[in-house]
């Protein structure tokens, strides 16, 4: 009995030859390897975006008007998700420490590890991550829909430069609106800390505030608020890069959004880490 099996025209089957199986391979690859070139593509656009924006900010005339518009657009309206945030935030956080803590007998300091943990972390944190996919995601689906319609071609068509008119003013707002909300979500989460340690483990509200002023300094708190300026930076530029950037009508602006949603994220889960070690450093 032959050990090759028969071609349906009677001739045998030759076995893949060695370049047949580097063709698979390499298709296998190019696709990655294209998504890799199309991601630094993309990161090179909008670092260009972002150096034309802040060229913007400094030249004449200065738009004031639309840089307090966007904050009240931005800010104002992200205030009630950035107290949720904080205050379910600083609550949990309390009950989950001052309970494990309650082993060794040192519950009654547990305003020191709240305090340190808002600061540096979980407060630019979290305030970026929920209050930052809110903005992210709106300036993506304002700034597609305006694409869509050809309304940005009309600006340029007009003489008037859609970097300083759409993007500046939305970055500048974004670099003022994440300190602000942060600091406002430290406070409030110290507040539900308090309530919390003061119902449940009978740790007066005077001492909760003692010790956590006696730990937390003003390198923690405004090490937490530089890294909300960035979060802020990278929020809007990667939201106004994806705006600008929509094709393909209605869906593409749907798309965009979820992907601003998702690279803000990312960003700045990983922007995070690198700053944390840079403030630790210094």
């Amino acid at each position: 009995m032959n050990a090759e099996a028969p071609h349906p025209e009677g001739e045998p089957v030759d076995p893949p030859e060695f370049t047949d199986i580097v063709q698979q391979e390499l298709r296998a690859i190019i696709p990655f390897t294209a998504r890799v070139q199309e991601a630094f593509g993309a990161f090179g656009g909008l670092m260009v975006m972002l150096v034309r924006a802040f060229r913007r900010a400094f030249t004449r005339p200065f738009a004031f008007g639309a840089v307090a518009y966007q904050i009240e657009m931005l800010g104002t309206r992200s205030l009630s998700i950035a107290t949720l945030t904080a205050v379910f935030a600083g609550l949990v956080m309390t009950l989950q420490f001052a309970f494990f803590m309650a082993r060794f007998g040192i519950e009654h300091t547990v305003g020191k590890v709240v305090v340190l943990t808002l600061f540096r972390e979980l407060g630019p944190v979290l305030t970026a991550l929920t209050v930052g996919a809110r903005i992210g995601s709106g300036i993506t689906a304002e700034l597609g829909s305006m694409k869509v319609t050809e309304q940005i071609d009309a600006i340029s068509a007009l003489g008037a430069d859609p970097i300083k008119k759409l993007v500046t003013p939305r970055l500048l707002a974004c670099i003022l609106v994440m300190p602000a909300l942060t600091a406002l979500a430290d406070v409030f989460g110290l507040v539900a800390g308090s309530v919390v340690a003061a119902t449940q483990y009978d740790i007066p509200m005077q001492q909760f505030f003692r010790s956590a002023v006696e730990t937390a300094d003003i390198v923690d708190f405004t090490s937490g608020i530089g890294k909300s300026a960035v979060f802020g930076l990278i929020i809007a530029i990667v939201g106004c890069f994806k705006g600008f950037g929509v094709s393909g009508g209605t869906e593409g602006v749907g798309k965009a959004t979820t992907e601003t949603v998702a690279i803000t994220s990312v960003s700045v889960l990983l922007s995070d880490f690198f700053l944390t070690k840079l403030f630790l450093a210094l």
